[in-house]
């Protein structure tokens, strides 16, 4: 893998039929649709993959499967966090094994590690597994926050290559540029920031926008990563109420719902989350349509 990954990369659904199960074939379309509008890199079974209800052997075998369905056209990094270190160093091994790019390694949740402990636990996955890491903070979901003198601390280790910050404070983000050494990668963890931070050095965005919308969020960085700054907006502003509406309910509700009534995936997801509710049906449809995305007909 190059040592920073730039642009628009894509925090992938996991296609579900109405029973729940994988739906593969679908699955294997967004891959190839993604590698045709631009995306820059792919994280499978990450948080819009939802990770946190697939099996061990299924969280293995979409990696496995997201590889090679890739088949090399662009780089696929695999979730593979946890709050039990040995879990998340088994889930990192097996990806590294199955031929992911890199990792993407979620700050432990529900047990609210001390900053020690979160140094700890992310230098012995580095210390365990040759393969490239990138950290992921999201404070709103795991009840706990790395501080950015710990993310330097963890900069130092060679196979830590960069963060996903969720803080969705975009001062955190220009900070962890700012502190963090320049072949570190920082990247927004926050479509509505994403901007910003990639104009404040960033190096792009790991996106739920892009599920939707992969060719414009694929413009948007690359011309932000050039210094188009008004290039950039333009596309940007017609993203803004996808960043918005996607977030409506705890994603990836709203975008699973997006995407099957743009005729992607099927309307499959797993408890305890449950599809969209109606009352936000319009509003997502209006972003989409601000976006210039067509709804199919019977839609």
């Amino acid at each position: 893998m190059q040592k920073h990954i730039q642009g628009s990369i894509v925090a992938l659904v996991t296609p579900m039929h109405e029973d729940g199960s994988l739906d593969l074939g679908s699955f294997d379309r967004l891959v190839d649709w993604h590698v045709e509008a631009g995306t820059s890199a792919i994280v499978v079974v990450g948080t819009t993959g939802e990770s946190a209800t697939l099996t061990a052997q299924e969280h293995c075998d979409l990696v496995a499967h997201c590889v090679e369905t890739a088949r090399g056209r662009l780089p696929i990094i695999a979730g593979t966090g946890s709050n039990n270190t040995a879990e998340a160093v088994y889930f990192t091994e097996s990806a590294r094994a199955h031929g992911a790019d890199a990792c993407l390694l979620v700050t432990p949740y529900y047990n609210k590690p001390s900053q020690e402990g979160l140094f700890q636990h992310f230098r012995a996955l580095a210390e365990a597994v040759a393969i490239p890491q990138i950290l992921y903070n999201v404070p709103g979901r795991t009840a706990g926050d790395m501080s950015v003198e710990t993310t330097v601390r963890l900069a130092q280790l060679d196979n830590i290559v960069g963060i996903k910050d969720a803080s969705g404070d975009i001062a955190r983000g220009l900070e962890l540029r700012e502190a963090c050494p320049a072949d570190f990668a920082v990247y927004s963890g926050e479509d509505a920031i994403s901007l910003p931070l990639i104009l404040g050095g960033g190096q792009g965005t790991i996106s739920v926008t892009a599920n939707v919308a992969p060719d414009l969020m694929a413009q948007m960085c690359t011309l932000a990563l050039a210094g188009d700054t008004e290039g950039a907006k333009r596309v940007d502003d017609r993203l803004r109420a996808l960043h918005e509406s996607l977030f409506l309910e705890a994603n990836p509700v709203p975008v699973k719902w997006a995407l099957a009534k743009m005729g992607m995936i099927e309307r499959g997801i797993r408890l305890p989350l449950v599809e969209l509710d109606a009352n936000f049906h319009i509003q997502v449809c209006d972003a989409l349509a601000q976006a210039g995305i067509q709804l199919p007909v019977a839609a």
